[in-house]
């Protein structure tokens, strides 16, 4: 397209086309390691795309390739530890709980399966999967897909659960009928219940029924200001 461009322009001018083209961004090399680039293996710039160079994987097949590519490039790289995080404030804590670089960071989102699945055909030594409550819960009750739309918080099951940990009648009738899954995060800390751990508990076993043997599974949760609350 640029090639024909100078043609079509160097036409009207009469002007021979052997141009030498350069394209460059200015701090470009500085600008790529505030992006994701690293991660997916484009190393030392920016790619340019649009208008703005931003690219949001909204489609799940392309969010799951780029999981993918995640994976590949700590592979290709000799990392031993990553951590498939939920959201931004997760990945941040646990990044830090860790000391883990930028290339072991995978950006799960709500696909825990499609992580999961991956990294069975493509293990790692280690792996931390980092969560809020609410996300956490649904990967302990089996939920492969953590999205709103496509899976919700069993909270009978979290009731049973609470009484498990000893909680009064009251309160786990009330679980049972709670709006959201940090309302019963909130009754089950100040009720003193490790509720937290034990989600955590649940999620690790759902994880290493889909990974094989040779991954070590550890699984942390936080809560809205990066706090770890929960770990298994």
């Amino acid at each position: 397209m640029i090639k024909e461009n100078i043609s079509a322009v160097a036409g009207e001018f009469s002007s021979p086309t052997d141009f030498s083209i350069t394209i460059s961004i200015r701090g470009g090399e500085e600008l790529a390691k505030k992006t994701m680039n690293g991660r997916l293996g484009i190393m030392g710039g920016l790619s340019v795309l649009g208008t703005t160079g931003i690219v949001k994987p909204y489609s799940c097949s392309s969010w799951i390739h780029s999981i993918n590519s995640g994976i590949d490039v700590a592979r290709a790289t000799g990392i031993n530890h990553v951590a498939g995080a939920t959201g931004k404030t997760s990945e941040a804590a646990v990044q830090a709980l860790y000391g883990l670089s930028e290339t072991a960071l995978i950006d799960m989102g709500d696909f825990a399966g499609g992580m999961l699945k991956y990294l069975r055909r493509y293990p790692v030594p280690r792996l931390t999967i980092a969560g809020g409550f609410a996300k956490i819960t649904k990967l302990a009750q089996g939920c492969m897909d953590l999205h709103s739309a496509r899976s919700q918080v069993n909270f009978d099951k979290l009731a049973g659960l609470t009484g498990d940990l000893g909680a009064s009648e009251t309160i786990t009738e009330t679980v049972k009928t709670a709006n959201t899954a940090m309302q019963v995060f909130d009754l089950a800390r100040h009720g003193g219940l490790p509720l937290a751990d034990c989600i955590a508990a649940q999620a690790r076993e759902t994880a290493m029924a889909t990974l094989s043997g040779d991954t070590v599974i550890d699984v942390v949760i936080f809560d809205r200001r990066g706090k770890l609350v929960g770990r298994s």
